[in-house]
């Protein structure tokens, strides 16, 4: 990760999940919400399940990818993790990134597993999701020593956005199916994901034009972009939102109310929320 691909590859895994994530929630909701005009297939159990498994299993790719990338890139550890050689550790950032990434990996294996099988309480994919995100922190904020002061800057304030997401899906596990703390969890990993790319603009800019790490203008200027940023996610999950909610709703209306008579007692009673995946 120590150059502009390095961090323009997980702001690109982050950004495209927060995509996927609002519009997968926004979806579920709205079709939660109106199954009197009949939705009912669209927020069965069945289609979640589908989505869930999809998603666990293009989250354990790209781990996967992110993971092997860290290890054979051409000035990469290739697995050996200690210089016998020389006695030192060989490549500790590129290991620590792998691990970020293992853990997704295992979030996604999980997640796989529950939603695949009956092995695992449902809970657990948003708890191991939680831990996942509190692992990439906790490896970022040991991550910075002796670092130029704009670096440890920028990273410090990527936390923000990744303890938040740790938070946020640790609350889902007592909280499943609140859309406030899903889209709230899918702005936050929008932000994540664009500060990566923000990142490698300022640590490595493509264009050759070195930022001044001392400044303390660039450092006030990297603030504000970061609340710039925040208010891009929240953009996008608001539009996101509300264009899927819209669509939804009028394609509903537009199709022939379900025969509501002819349904058993018990399809027509309400998906509890322990039904909710």
């Amino acid at each position: 990760m120590g150059n502009f691909k390095g961090h323009a590859l997980p702001g690109s895994f982050f950004l495209i999940s927060g995509l996927w994530w609002t519009g997968k929630y926004s979806l579920l909701y709205t079709t939660r919400r109106n199954k009197n005009l009949g939705s009912t297939r669209l927020a069965s159990r069945a289609s979640q399940r589908r989505l869930e498994i999809f998603e666990s299993s293009v989250l354990l790719f790209f781990s996967f990818v992110g993971m092997m990338a860290e290890q054979f890139v051409s000035d990469g550890p290739k697995l050996q993790l200690y210089d016998v050689a020389e006695q030192h550790w060989d490549h500790l950032m590129n290991w620590q990134h792998a691990t970020m990434y293992l853990f997704f990996g295992l979030a996604g294996a999980v997640s796989l597993i529950i939603h695949t099988t009956e092995a695992a309480p449902l809970a657990l994919d948003r708890l191991m999701l939680a831990l996942a995100f509190f692992n990439e922190g906790f490896l970022f904020l040991y991550h910075l020593h002796g670092r130029m002061e704009l670096d440890v800057h920028v990273h410090q304030l990527l936390l923000f956005a990744v303890f938040g997401q740790a938070l946020t899906a640790l609350l889902e596990v007592f909280h499943r199916g609140n859309i406030i703390l899903e889209l709230l969890r899918c702005a936050l990993t929008l932000l994540q994901g664009s500060w990566f790319w923000q990142i490698g603009f300022v640590l490595y800019p493509p264009n050759g034009r070195e930022w001044d790490l001392k400044d303390h203008n660039n450092m006030m200027f990297i603030t504000m972009c970061y609340c710039w940023h925040l208010a891009f996610g929240m953009l996008v999950v608001s539009v996101l939102y509300g264009t899927i909610s819209c669509v939804v709703r009028s394609r509903l209306k537009r199709t022939p109310p379900m025969e509501m008579g002819l349904l058993k007692p018990r399809d027509r009673e309400p998906e509890s929320d322990d039904e909710i995946l």
